[in-house]
């Protein structure tokens, strides 16, 4: 398998993806949709997700197809990104008709950013704006790193981001990943230049460091994140796990039930659990939605399954690995970025 010309989820033919932020909030919101509804499910590994309306993806649900997905900042408030790309869908007609009514499904899930330098003294919440924004700007190509849903993320020692990949498999199918990092655990070893997802990097496409070539790592926990979310606050109260979360989306041509979906979204969370030291803790809400277009029917099931699942976990990890490596500094930033750290480091 081999990335996609793009190395983005929307390799994935008939995917755009929207992204709108607000430096000035240091938040924002990412949109995936396409022109036809998609088949749609989840699964949730961490202790404390947010999310809307991902009931309906359980296989046993009735609601057969979704009309977009959504990530987003702001916590709980961000939740009402989704009413904004309804309300974008529903311009366009489109939606879920029954009868005289139009109803668009948007499930999303969301990540904690609320004590990351920005201001959040807002009057009205600015997410469904968002929302409607993200989704008016989708297109095939979009910006990783300090945008969209990524725009205040943090990881437990730099700057987070929004982070994307793509393979090809020998088959022709095509898989892709689209995740916003802000997990309580590190994406970097010790010293902040190798990424944990280093083995599964290709084409230096987040730095070409390769992997760390020390040993018993993985015992320290330490986070710049939460010392310096407590000294925003001035409260030493803040508990070691609360404001994280990685939430991600992976996709495919290949013709998928819910069922299946789920299964892939299952195998997905690997790829968080190898580019993220430690992942799926009590405080982190991680959730990977998968997302079927149903252009290419699979001829053998099962181990085409399996293959999509498993290119879904490398992508993963890689767009995890990206959105770290693609973090640019903005004014009242709490943590460093890679890019700059590694400047240095090579300076």
């Amino acid at each position: 398998m081999i990335p996609g010309p793009k190395n983005l989820i929307t390799d994935v033919p008939g995917l755009l993806v929207g992204n709108a932020q607000d430096a000035v909030l240091k938040s924002g919101t990412t949109v995936l949709t396409s022109a036809a509804p998609l088949t749609a499910s989840v699964h949730v590994m961490g202790g404390a997700p947010g999310t809307r309306e991902t009931d309906l993806l359980a296989p046993d649900k009735s609601v057969a197809k979704i009309d977009a997905l959504v990530l987003s900042g702001g916590s709980a408030f961000g939740l009402d990104a989704c009413s904004g790309v309804v309300d974008g869908l529903r311009a366009q007609g489109r939606g879920f008709a029954l009868g005289p009514a139009l109803i668009p499904l948007v499930p999303g899930a969301i990540l904690f950013d609320l004590l990351n330098g920005g201001d959040k003294d807002w009057q009205d919440n600015p997410y469904r704006a968002l929302g409607r924004a993200a989704f008016e700007a989708v297109s095939d190509d979009f910006a990783l790193g300090s945008h969209g849903a990524g725009t205040g993320a943090l990881t437990a020692m730099l700057k987070g981001g929004l982070g994307s990949a793509s393979f090809v498999l020998d088959n022709g199918t095509t898989v892709g990943a689209l995740v916003a990092a802000n997990p309580m655990g590190s994406v970097t070893t010790p010293g902040e230049r190798h990424f944990w997802a280093a083995p599964f990097e290709v084409n230096g496409e987040f730095g070409g460091l390769g992997p760390d070539s020390a040993t018993g790592l993985g015992r320290r926990l330490d986070s710049r994140k939460m010392q310096a979310m407590r000294d925003l606050s001035a409260s030493e109260d803040l508990p070691n796990e609360r404001g994280n979360t990685t939430i991600a989306i992976v996709a495919t041509d290949a013709a998928l039930t819910k069922a299946e979906c789920q299964r892939v979204a299952t195998a997905a969370h690997d790829g968080i659990g190898r580019a993220t030291v430690p992942a799926h803790a009590p405080g982190d809400g991680d959730l990977v939605f998968a997302a079927s277009t149903g252009a290419r029917p699979l001829t053998k099931p099962d181990l085409e399954l399996g293959q999509i699942g498993h290119a879904a976990a490398l992508c993963l990890s890689r767009a995890i690995a990206r959105a770290v490596y693609s973090a640019t500094s903005q004014e009242n930033d709490l943590l460093p970025c890679w890019q700059a750290g590694s400047s240095q480091a090579h300076a």
